[in-house]
Order: C-alpha cells, then structure tokens, then sequence
C-alpha cells in the first residue's frame, strides 16, 4: 500500500502525538489507517469516536468525522451517530479503563444489541493517561499505583465479556502482529453487526516501569513470546494456555440482524 494513501487519512499539523516513544498505540492506529484505505472507505463518511485516555487521543489525528467524547461514554455516541446514519462507517476506539469499568454498561449492551460498530479496545492492562492506576484487565499480582502489592481482583476478558454479552464478531492480536491487526480491523468493519477487536499492548511509562518490562521492546517480544493462535490453542490444556494471549478470530455469528436494520423496520411499521 503506497505510503501517500495512509498519509492522506493523517491530521500530520498535530504531529508529534502525544504518546510515550514506543507506545504501542501508533502501531493500533496505523492497523487501522491501513485497514481504512484497504476498505476504501471514504473519509467523509467515515466517523471514529472515543472517550478519555491515551488511547481516546487516536481520532485527534486521524483526518476524517471524528468524536472525543467524555469517559466511558463513546459508545454511547457512537450509537447516536449510527442511528442517525446506518450508512456510515463508524469504528469507536476504547482503552481497557475506558471500555470495561465506567464504560463497562455501554459495552455490553452494545453487545448485546449487535449495532454495526467496530469496536478497537486497546488494553493495556492499566490506567496509563491518569497516573497508573489498576484497571479491570490488571493481572492478578501486577503492580500499580493502586496496587502497590499486587493486584487481587480477577481481570475480566474482554474478549469472552463480549461474546457473552452478545457481540457477533471477537477477536484478539497484539501489537507483535501488526498485520493481523489491520486485517481484523478490516474484518470488523466489514461485519453486519457489533465487532470486538481486542488488541493486546503497552504502557511501558505507567505498566512497564512497574513490574520489570519499562522497555517497549521487552514488552514486544512478550507478547510475541506468548501468543498463541487459536487454532492451537484449542488442542491445548488450562495449564498449557496458563499466561498465554490466545490470538486470531475468536467468533463470529452470522444472520443476526443488525440493530439499526431492526430499529428501520419499527420506523417503516410505525410510518406506514
């Protein structure tokens, strides 16, 4: 893909980004840059909304209809805009804080309602924007500043969050694939319904520094280490996946109609 086509869906007059040299949230962005001129989507018709946090900074410099709403609640306008225009392509970014503790209600009834959004969540398994605070996807025995001793509360999953609460399309890469990022990202947009991908990255500032990976590059060959398609992991054993990233198309359900194509069919009853 030329260079100049990705170039074109950049605000470049606010470079340099504000995130840490090496955060992972460039490698996300650039997945979905790529994705978006795969698709050949057209800008003007094409809405990424966020909430709070380094990862909800990722629309500020993307050159298309974007959104930088308030904590947690992008989704929710996310849903606004879909309603308003099921024509558009819109994909809402999350981080891991933002989506899952005070975002958490919104997601799951996104799920569960199968609205054409793509959802990215960006785990970093911690608050990094606001001073590295525990998040729901903290490992248990992780450092952070409202953790000094380890975490204790079980993390959630977000991937089996949404395939419980309803989501049609899951899926998970890091950011050591970035290709497969930018082809799941894809796949999400393309998918009639509510798409969830998760992609696994890093806050060396806050997370790294905290519990011995203050290196990107550490935390790269992490997750290149421990990552595990799922085809394999199927064929393996609780203690074999035990700290392992299970990666790849985790489900996908086909011939649910999407809400918006519901909600037009309440509208055409009512109207007609």
């Amino acid at each position: 893909m030329p260079r100049e086509d990705v170039m074109k869906w950049l605000r470049s007059q606010y470079m340099p980004h504000i995130w840490c040299p090496g955060c992972g949230h460039g490698v996300i962005m650039h997945a979905l840059l790529r994705a978006l001129c795969a698709l050949d989507k057209d800008p003007d018709k094409t809405v990424i909304s966020s909430g709070i946090g380094c990862s909800s900074r990722l629309p500020g410099y993307v050159d298309t209809c974007t959104l930088h709403t308030a904590h947690g609640r992008s989704l929710a306008f996310a849903t606004g805009v879909k309603l308003a225009d099921p024509e558009l392509t819109v994909v809402d970014v999350m981080g891991d804080g933002d989506c899952t503790a005070i975002g958490g209600n919104h997601f799951i009834h996104a799920c569960r309602r199968n609205i054409g959004i793509c959802a990215i969540v960006m785990n970093n398994n911690i608050y990094g924007m606001t001073g590295g605070q525990a998040s729901p996807t903290t490992p248990p025995g992780a450092f952070a500043t409202t953790a000094p001793y380890g975490a204790i509360d079980p993390p959630f999953d977000v991937c089996h969050l949404a395939i419980g609460a309803g989501a049609t399309f899951v899926a998970r890469a890091t950011i050591a694939q970035p290709t497969m990022c930018e082809n799941l990202i894809k796949k999400g947009i393309q998918h009639d319904g509510f798409s969830v991908i998760e992609i696994v990255t890093h806050c060396h500032t806050q997370f790294g520094r905290k519990n011995k990976r203050k290196e990107p590059i550490e935390n790269y060959n992490f997750f290149k280490d421990n990552s595990v398609m799922k085809a394999k992991a199927d064929s393996m054993s609780p203690e074999e996946l035990k700290g392992k990233i299970v990666i790849g198309e985790l489900f996908q359900k086909d011939g649910e109609m999407e809400y918006t194509a519901r909600y037009g069919q309440i509208i055409d009853k009512v109207s007609g």
